[in-house]
């Protein structure tokens, strides 16, 4: 059995690609020079190549459509494989569409869908907040009636309530259970995951994979007594904690592991980026004009290149680098087939969070103990 010592799980969760840099240069804003990345030996080796598309145009709808289409040979033979589409949008915020899936790209989404596949499609999410009052104030009813043949149905997963029971930790590093949808886990659905790009108020950045974890976790309706949220659980903040109170180490790693075990059940990441968010994502952040989509079967691998076209390097989003090294996808962008935009091409550096340097202490303490 391999040594799987404190200092050795430092390095295979990538702190020792932050060996080189010293504590007190260790300051992460998009104003300055990053730490390169050095390689980390991964715990489950993750060797398959991943087609990701990268699309850039003047028309939101148009860019999703266009990138569906460029991995169109991945995803439609497995689409036509399941029994129905489950479209998982991302509603962190309920009133403000900057923070939101845009009801554009749910139809550029639905417009790729439409002719190619002769099921159901359900557009599900758990928000933070009232998720029917996202539904209503995004306007994802008038999908229904445009897509008539896909016989729509808007779903709240709070209020679905049905769930299963799958353990992270708590602040202290100790076994807690969380209740994560059960439509996120059917293995009768084509999941797609729309989301955004946006900057993140504990983990630096957001993304596809994010979306299907945290937006998971169910929490209790708007008229019951006992107000709880299973998506708080991932934080792993101490009793009475609020944001930025995150025990990151854990945070990071919660999120890692629930993608690999919600894994199988995923279709397609779709990432709407024509207009990002920068600074205090995901809601109190600031626009970005970037005006491109991105696509692919391999979540991991999409969101990988959309921080690239962030600005934002690999090893700076711990959940991210933790998936890799757990194999959940492919992260190496030099073994992602990029069709359409180079990064470089498209790319905007984003302002991380006021509070990125806390969101990073992480991996100062991992530099300082390794």
């Amino acid at each position: 059995m391999k040594d799987f010592s404190r200092r050795n799980f430092f390095h295979l969760t990538g702190a020792g690609a932050l060996v080189a840099a010293a504590a007190g240069q260790f300051r992460l804003k998009a104003q300055q020079q990053y730490p390169a990345p050095v390689p980390a030996t991964p715990v489950f080796p993750y060797a398959d190549r991943a087609p990701v598309s990268l699309v850039k145009g003047d028309n939101r709808r148009k860019n999703v459509f266009d990138a569906l289409v460029a991995v169109d040979r991945e995803v439609r033979p497995a689409m036509a494989r399941k029994k129905y589409v489950l479209l998982k949008v991302n509603n962190v915020n309920t009133n403000k569409q900057l923070a939101a899936t845009h009801v554009d790209a749910i139809r550029g989404i639905l417009d790729y869908v439409e002719p190619r596949y002769q099921g159901d499609v359900v557009i599900a999410e758990s928000s933070s907040g009232d998720t029917l009052e996202g539904f209503a104030n995004y306007k994802y009813a008038d999908v229904i009636s445009e897509y008539k043949r896909l016989n729509i149905k808007l779903v709240d997963l709070n209020r679905e309530g049905k769930y299963e029971v799958f353990p992270i930790v708590d602040c202290n590093i100790r076994p807690v259970p969380v209740r994560l949808a059960a439509r996120l886990q059917d293995p009768d659905a084509y999941i797609i995951s729309a989301a955004m790009l946006k900057t993140h108020d504990a983990v630096v950045a957001t993304g596809s994979l994010k979306n299907m974890v945290v937006g998971s976790g169910i929490h209790s309706l708007p008229n019951e007594a006992k107000r709880w949220s299973d998506k708080q659980l991932f934080h792993a903040m101490p009793s009475g904690a609020t944001i930025g109170g995150e025990n990151h180490h854990a945070m990071n790693y919660n999120i890692a592991i629930t993608a690999k075990h919600l894994r199988p059940s995923w279709g397609v990441a779709v990432i709407d980026g024509f207009e990002g968010m920068e600074g205090n994502g995901p809601v109190g952040g600031d626009p970005v004009v970037m005006h491109i989509a991105l696509a692919g079967p391999d979540y991991l691998a999409v969101d990988r290149v959309a921080i690239e076209t962030m600005g934002i390097p690999q090893h700076a989003v711990g959940y991210m680098q933790y998936a890799s090294e757990l194999g959940v996808g492919q992260f190496d962008l030099s073994k992602i087939d990029i069709r359409g935009e180079k990064p470089e091409a498209v790319k905007k550096t984003f302002r991380l969070h006021d509070g990125a340097e806390h969101q990073l202490e992480w991996l100062g303490d991992l530099v300082k103990k390794a």
